[in-house]
């Protein structure tokens, strides 16, 4: 199957919105309340292409996965992890793959695409976090070099925990 990397456009937004319905209902049935059917949104989407922060990959033609590649784009609440918040950094967020393309290394090659990015940028730091019941990420950042920087709680999502990671590159 090819996949291929690229920034989201308007275009595209359908397609992410049809992803995000998919992937919110099994991440709630496992626990897992990070997102709901209002967060993310279309808007958020939108305000991602417009900074040209929204990535997307393709399998097969169709849009099989997403993640915003954002600067610095942290609330205050991220001085809780164990890193040096002032510190430039490519953060991940929004970061989900169609349940019909899991298992075809989507959400890495995202992660790679970050890694890649950061280095152009001459950026030497990645973050990311997820919530504290999302298994699958807590298993595939370590696996990528990432090291486990604390636990977080974030105002505008209250109830929930964070993790976060951080990578640095050589």
């Amino acid at each position: 199957m090819a996949t291929l990397l690229r920034l989201a456009t308007p275009s595209d937004v359908p397609a992410i919105l049809a992803l995000i319905r998919r992937v919110v209902p099994l991440m709630q049935a496992s626990g897992n309340q990070q997102w709901s059917l209002d967060y993310p949104n279309e808007e958020v989407f939108q305000q991602d292409i417009a900074k040209g922060h929204l990535w997307v990959a393709e399998l097969d033609g169709a849009v099989a996965a997403v993640a915003a590649l954002t600067h610095n784009d942290q609330d205050a609440e991220y001085a809780q992890a164990d890193w040096d918040f002032a510190e430039p950094a490519l953060v991940t967020h929004r970061l989900a793959v169609d349940p019909a393309a899991q298992g075809h290394g989507l959400a890495q090659a995202l992660l790679e695409q970050a890694e890649h990015l950061a280095r152009e940028q001459g950026l030497r730091i990645l973050r990311v976090d997820t919530n504290s019941e999302n298994q699958a990420t807590q298993r595939l950042f370590p696996k990528l070099g990432y090291r486990y920087a604390g636990e977080i709680t974030l105002a505008f999502r209250p109830g929930l925990r964070f993790f976060c990671y951080e990578k640095r590159l050589g």
